[in-house]
């Protein structure tokens, strides 16, 4: 369940975020709040190889993951998207961005499902894109197929993410 507070944060900060590409971390603090979180005391070494190390590997996770999320959010196959964009339809993330108000942000839910699930296809977002954006100031779930991967074919992960997408706008009473 996606707690109200969250929502409130995401849509609160969808313009400093919007606004600082640069910056991929999120946060919601304010510079007065800041001040009076105390700090969490650590015996962590930052100058030993074994933290070096993690750090390393941890750095080349990180850059797989955004490397694998960058590809999945391209869609289907370069033909498809192409043949879509000549019949004069947008892609479905140009959907969602034209769809949402302006200066507020999409929270994609499960953008990495349907990844290496099927051996026989490659189901990219697992051919749907589920998440929680502001229409017109209210807070929605927004489901969008994407027809251009295996043109709009529904797969089994396909079902489940549209199922949890309307479970996650009944459990948090959004249309």
């Amino acid at each position: 369940m996606i707690p109200s507070p969250a929502l409130a944060r995401c849509r609160s900060t969808a313009a400093a975020s919007t606004a600082s590409t640069a910056s991929t971390a999120f946060t919601s603090t304010s510079p007065h709040h800041a001040a009076a979180i105390s700090v969490i005391k650590s015996d962590v070494d930052t100058g030993s190889d074994e933290f070096r190390e993690n750090q390393r590997l941890m750095a080349e996770a990180v850059a797989r993951l955004q490397g694998l999320t960058q590809r999945v959010q391209q869609g289907g196959p370069p033909k498809a998207r192409e043949k879509h964009r000549e019949r004069g339809k947008m892609l479905p993330r140009h959907r969602i961005r034209e769809l949402i108000d302006p200066g507020t942000t999409f929270l994609e839910l499960s953008p990495l499902a349907g990844h290496e699930l099927y051996p026989e296809a490659e189901v990219p977002s697992g051919g749907i894109i589920t998440g929680v954006g502001v229409v017109e100031g209210v807070t929605c779930v927004i489901v969008a197929n994407d027809s251009t991967v295996k043109g709009g074919t529904y797969y089994p992960i396909t079902v489940k993410k549209h199922l949890r997408a309307q479970e996650v706008a009944e459990q948090n009473r959004l249309p």
